[in-house]
């Protein structure tokens, strides 16, 4: 098959180009071809003003997109998409693909900016983790810091870095190593000298850049994606899940890739944030009645990494109506209200895992009777804590808790 053959997309198919800061001298035969045959050509303002003439008529991508989809696909027949790099790295490649289907969208990869920040830092890319914050808050790069992580951040535009480098600064990361990379591929491309995060707080860049962080931790800042942070790591009005309970529970719930869990009852949050961050594609919506604890639900999420926590501000059973079926419950409150476990229950996909505390004699004997009726485990979990007792040390027990440990079938 020849080059332009291959560049001919099949009746009905949408191609997807890559293109750099390099622009049209960048870009492989197969993926000029395409944009050569295209008749219709849409990306932004700055990737469309990367061609030379071309034959095919120019048009913004509408914006939202997903919503406008149909009718731009249905109205330009031999339309071909600009993406920015490599499409499928958190780009419209793979927005396009799930939206459509692969076999009705075909791509064509430039290199990505993640690739280029690697080679001209002499990285290993396997070696990094990649944080997106083209539609994300700066706080989502909380997550992925542990000493001596090398992070390469997708920046929104000019502002990222620098809100990058606050954040990093106020939660414990001050002394982290940044390199601001611009422009890459282009002529004008620009690779700034390390400098710590306390030291990038103000300053202008390229809208097109990215930043990379070799994470220095600061004395008692937050690192790690395993379960069981400090209590103190949360802003809390004394209802939080106990660190040691909290690692027991979310060991049985099991966080996955793009898996969703339902935080039932969620106070401070605590299971629903550490769920997120132990799996970068994991999902959580924390429940909560009261609205004052469902907003610091939500600053902790921020301050923890994981920005994308939906926090919803309501009482189940009635809360749960409209959500999408989870993949794993907890519930940590709120267990003796009508309704609430019936409706986890029949809610949760097979397969999925519900874990439920119980702290009183009447939400024990409720889960009792459940365990009875559906199988699982039921655990008790007695911790005590070394606290001063006069001129002497003892243990003090908390309260005991009663783990009901259940996969759907």
């Amino acid at each position: 098959m020849t080059s332009a053959e291959r560049s001919q997309s099949q009746p009905g198919q949408i191609t997807v180009v890559g293109i750099g800061a390099g622009g049209w001298p960048s870009l492989t035969q197969d993926a000029r071809d395409a944009l050569t045959a295209a008749t219709v050509i849409a990306g932004s303002q700055r990737q469309l003003a990367l061609l030379p003439d071309l034959a095919a008529r120019r048009v913004p991508l509408p914006s939202p997109l997903l919503e406008n989809l149909d009718e731009l696909v249905g109205q330009n027949p031999g339309l071909c998409v600009l993406a920015s790099g490599d499409p499928t790295l958190h780009g419209i490649g793979a927005t396009l693909s799930r939206r459509l289907g692969p076999a009705a969208v075909r791509i064509l990869p430039a290199v990505s900016s993640v690739a280029l920040a690697c080679a001209r830092l002499g990285w290993p890319q396997q070696e990094i983790t990649v944080v997106s914050l083209v539609n994300q808050r700066p706080e989502a790069t909380l997550a992925a810091m542990q000493p001596g992580a090398r992070l390469i951040v997708l920046c929104r535009d000019r502002r990222t870095p620098p809100e990058v480098a606050r954040v990093l600064t106020d939660r414990g990361w001050g002394a982290s190593e940044l390199i601001l990379l611009e422009q890459l591929g282009a002529p004008d491309e620009r690779v700034s000298p390390p400098g710590q995060a306390v030291e990038l707080t103000t300053g202008r860049s390229a809208d097109l850049c990215v930043l990379a962080v070799t994470a220095v931790q600061d004395p008692g800042a937050v690192a790690g994606r395993v379960p069981g942070l400090p209590d103190s790591a949360y802003e809390t009005d004394g209802q939080v899940t106990r660190r040691e309970l909290r690692a027991l529970a979310l060991a049985v719930l099991r966080p996955g890739p793009g898996a969703l869990l339902w935080d039932v009852g969620a106070a401070s949050g605590s299971v629903g944030i550490e769920w997120m961050r132990a799996d970068p594609l994991a999902r959580a919506v924390a429940i909560e009645a009261r609205p004052d604890r469902a907003e610091r639900a939500g600053r902790n999420a921020a301050a923890l990494g994981v920005p994308g926590l939906r926090v919803i501000t309501g009482a189940a059973p009635a809360a749960l109506h409209g959500l999408p079926d989870p993949d794993a419950v907890f519930i940590g409150g709120g267990l003796t209200a009508s309704g609430v476990l019936p409706a986890c229950w029949e809610r949760l996909r097979p397969g999925g895992r519900l874990v439920a505390h119980a702290v009183t004699i009447e939400s024990e004997a409720l889960l009792q009777g459940w365990q009875q009726e559906l199988g699982g485990e039921l655990v008790k979990v007695g911790i005590s804590y070394r606290e001063p007792l006069g001129g002497f040390t003892t243990w003090r027990p908390a309260l005991p808790v009663t783990q009901w440990q259940v996969t759907r079938t």
